[in-house]
């Protein structure tokens, strides 16, 4: 346990991590709304088990390992308005399948066979979906003046961009700060109306069609996401922001299985660490795992206490706000992949990132660029050769 002590130990609480603790937001706080507000789960619960696990996460990992909802999960359970308990379903059976790969470090062989190319396209083609989401988010406002619209946007990334170096005023806090200003003049009644109500999650227990539809809609769906983002490529970019603590795929596999095996019997979303949520945290001043134990604790704080009633300031936080935050997370995530600089490597990458893009599939742009790049490891195709075929048929 001497690792938990040192971890602890290293932490820092200064305004540099307090910034860089928002740097998820943009990403948490969207799908925190849509499973509440459509699907029906519990505020309270989400906050606490999502708090909790920020604050484990923190003290076993000791650097900004982000907790996140699954993203695959999210977007159908509210594009298909799946019930709770299916949600925790999928959440159970995706976690059951993570945390068995990572206890028996079948996780580990299998992110030795990937080439960095294939993990450095995945990185590329997350991180530039993150950007085109968060310019689509300032974009779908469809307004250009107003609380919530085109101009506050531009207004945030100039913030951000402003306060990029400065660690007196962070970017995250000062355009976090004005989302605040901003929901207090839209609607100054939501902090009038909040209640203070102690929250206790209670168990859960879904039943045989639950976990079918849960299974078949959304944790196939998911799962290749999870070890593909949530494991090998966080695992991958731990290493690149942090040379001397990075994480390996097998303890983070465990964690992510652990925290859905249990947060889920408990009304908890299904939750996984993504490599979108650390680099937006490292992005806005995150260096240590303060930055999320300090989160934690403030979720676990507002969700026993403001559970419900802090789903009303969520709901009124500008979308233009969060899209400029998602916006920087994907930049930073992106960036890590400037390090390919061979014409095979950099032709994987970019194959890897454009599949994943033009077939919003993070499984097939896995699966072309790992076959393209054992293609070239063993021989049977040849950069050059495919470069000059292509110049011939231009």
């Amino acid at each position: 346990m001497n690792f938990i002590h040192n971890n602890i130990k290293s932490f820092k609480f200064n305004i540099s991590e307090i910034a860089g603790s928002l740097g998820d937001m943009g990403i948490f706080i969207p799908l925190f709304v849509g499973l509440v507000t459509v699907c029906g789960l519990s505020p309270a619960n989400i906050l606490i088990f999502s708090g909790l696990f920020s604050v484990l996460s923190a003290m076993l990992f000791g650097i900004p390992i982000a907790v996140q909802p699954m993203k695959a999960i999210a977007i159908i359970a509210i594009a298909e308005r799946l019930s709770p308990n299916q949600i925790f379903a999928a959440g159970l059976v995706t976690g059951f399948v993570v945390f068995l790969l990572g206890i028996t470090n079948i996780i580990s062989h299998l992110n030795k066979m990937i080439p960095k190319s294939v993990v450095r396209g995945l990185q590329l083609g997350l991180g530039l979906k993150l950007v085109i989401t968060g310019i689509q988010m300032v974009a779908n406002t469809n307004t250009f003046f107003g609380y919530d619209s085109i101009s506050i946007g531009i207004i945030s990334m100039l913030l951000v961009l402003v306060f990029l170096f400065s660690k007196r005023f962070p970017g995250a806090l000062v355009v976090c700060g004005l989302g605040i200003i901003l929901v207090f003049l839209k609607s100054p009644h939501i902090f009038k109306e909040l209640n203070i109500g102690f929250a206790v999650p209670r168990f859960i227990i879904p039943g045989k069609s639950d976990f079918i539809v849960g299974v078949m809609r959304a944790s196939i769906a998911q799962i290749p996401l999870t070890l593909l983002n949530s494991v090998i490529a966080v695992c991958a970019l731990s290493w690149d922001l942090f040379p001397k603590k990075g994480v390996n795929p097998r303890g983070i596999a465990i964690s992510v299985g652990l925290m859905n095996l249990i947060g889920c019997w408990f009304g908890a979303m299904p939750m996984c660490h993504g490599a979108g949520g650390l680099a937006a945290q490292y992005r806005f001043g995150a260096r240590t795992g303060g930055s999320v134990f300090l989160l934690g604790i403030v979720k676990i704080f507002v969700g026993l206490l403001f559970g419900a009633a802090c789903l009303k300031i969520f709901s009124a936080y500008p979308v233009s706000v969060l899209g400029i935050l998602l916006l920087f997370a994907g930049f930073e995530l992106a960036v890590v992949s400037r390090d390919m600089v061979s014409k095979t490597d950099f032709f994987v990458m970019f194959l890897t990132a454009a599949t994943t893009l033009a077939l919003k599939s993070i499984a097939i742009g896995f699966a072309i660029g790992l076959i393209f790049s054992y293609l070239f490891i063993f021989g049977i195709v040849k950069i050059e050769k495919l470069q000059n075929d292509m110049e011939n048929k231009i």
